[in-house]
């Protein structure tokens, strides 16, 4: 079972309680991890004027983070009360993705959850989101909050990838389901299960290539292997039959198509980095990053024993 011990909230700069506030406090409770709350705060005007006289901006900043610090600790002050370990921070630094992703290191999360900002593609083509490099770097799971209208998930989906061999992304079906029945049984919550077939990796090649461009057989043979690991699967947590759903189509679209006609308020799925051709299961992922209909929560592929 995939046990959270460590939640990391990268907060907003600006003092306002987001959804994954509630998100990360509620998951906080249901699984008795300890949640720390951090805040990046900057201000380029402020850090300009210390050239100038740096004993009187430092008292200046201070006094800024003090309020910033305050505002943190009256949001983790009702957590405390009831008895959750609460901890906050604000750091005096931009929000990069080199600063965030040097404090999920420092921390060691099990979990590292934000608020998703969805970034238009002509700005993507400029510069990489924060969102994108954490996706693409993050060591821990990573939790994107569209909204907490449920702060405790009701309805989770876990969306698997079947394509490759298990051993070939080092169990990450296994964790992704690791991860999503954890959740749904400490939320109790519904566990639904997904996989998208039609796209395969066949022996030594790059890249998935659709099954309907495989030889018949070969394309029976192919159906029937991943049926077979879907209801192993699905059989090792427990997820109930009429919870199972095998699809067919081109993955993101069909995940987003399906997680909107069915309102799940959580959407776990597994994404791994790729320089090469092969970049399906991340490609899957980068798809739905600015499209779900629901919070998406990415697990990563153990590292390799090499």
């Amino acid at each position: 079972m995939f046990k959270l011990k460590r939640i990391l909230l990268i907060a907003p700069a600006e003092m306002t309680r987001t959804p994954a506030f509630d998100r990360a406090q509620a998951l906080a409770r249901a699984s008795g991890a300890l949640l720390h709350i951090v805040a990046f705060d900057y201000v380029q005007a402020m850090a300009l004027a210390g050239l100038f006289d740096h004993n009187a901006m430092a008292q200046a900043r201070e006094g800024y983070l003090q309020v910033h610090r305050h505002w943190l600790e009256q949001q983790a002050r009702f957590e405390r009360g009831s008895g959750e370990q609460v901890t906050t921070e604000v750091v005096w630094a931009r929000s990069t993705p080199a600063h965030v992703l040097e404090y999920v290191n420092d921390f060691h999360a099990d979990l590292v959850i934000k608020d998703a900002h969805h970034v238009p593609a002509l700005d993507r083509a400029f510069h990489q989101p924060l969102d994108w490099m954490l996706l693409r770097d993050c060591p821990a799971c990573l939790h994107l909050v569209t909204d907490a209208a449920n702060p405790e998930p009701l309805k989770i989906l876990a969306a698997v990838d079947l394509s490759h061999l298990e051993d070939l992304t080092q169990g990450l079906n296994d964790r992704i389901l690791g991860l999503a029945s954890t959740l749904a049984s400490e939320c109790g919550a519904s566990l639904h299960l997904l996989n998208v077939s039609n796209w395969s990796v066949v022996g030594d090649a790059a890249m998935s290539v659709p099954n309907l461009s495989l030889d018949h057989s070969l394309r029976d043979a192919i159906t029937d292997t991943q049926q077979e690991a879907f209801d192993t699967l699905a059989e090792r947590y427990g997820v109930d039959e009429k919870h199972r759903h095998l699809l067919t189509g081109i993955p993101y679209r069909v995940i987003e198509q399906f997680a909107r006609q069915n309102a799940f308020d959580l959407m776990v799925l597994g994404t791994s980095y790729h320089h090469g051709l092969d970049d399906f299961i991340g490609g899957t992922a980068q798809c739905l990053i600015n499209r779900a209909p629901c919070s998406l929560m990415m697990v990563r592929p153990l590292p390799s024993a090499a």
